[in-house]
């Protein structure tokens, strides 16, 4: 299993402007994550392992909206019903970190990637840093350069009422 220090050697190996920060505490949402880092839940970003068509994909989205699969279907031309969140087993197997703790890059294998058009709204923002109390600070910039992500509008609509802060 990779960890925050794997990421951290991966970032210094490829010259990536990014920071990994070791946190206190741990991290498992968006809000607790904003929290910790002195930031704006906004400038937290998730990064989700779907599998379409039974193959591994990346979806990195703002921490505080809902992934629309649909979206990610209809990029990969495939029928919607053929793309499925990845389970924590397949997260760990495709990418060799643990669900709660992925980084948007440095997995096993590159990965095919989308980005959503709001996480390059920000400056900078931060990700999973590769375990439960770490995170990546990074321009979605240069999430783009090293994953080739794909720019989508990934944002699920929101139900009436819901304000557009549901979770996945």
């Amino acid at each position: 299993m990779l960890t925050a220090f794997d990421l951290a050697l991966f970032i210094e190996q490829n010259a990536v402007a990014a920071e990994v920060i070791h946190l206190p505490v741990h991290t498992p949402t968006v809000e607790q994550a904003a929290r910790a880092v002195n930031s704006s839940p906004d400038r937290i970003v998730k990064s989700l392992l779907f599998l379409v068509s039974g193959k591994p994909a990346l979806a990195i989205a703002c921490g505080i909206g809902r992934v629309d699969s649909r979206a990610i279907a209809a990029h990969f031309g495939v029928a919607h019903k053929q793309v499925t969140l990845a389970d924590a087993e397949a997260v760990l197997t495709e990418t060799g970190y643990p669900v709660g703790a992925l980084p948007p890059f440095g997995h096993l294998r590159p990965l095919p990637t989308v980005i959503d058009l709001r996480v390059l709204l920000q400056s900078e923002v931060f990700a999973g840093g590769g375990s439960v109390d770490a995170l990546v600070r990074v321009s979605p910039g240069e999430i783009v350069r090293l994953t080739g992500a794909v720019q989508l509008d990934l944002q699920h609509p929101s139900p009436p009422g819901d304000g557009g802060h549901a979770q996945p």
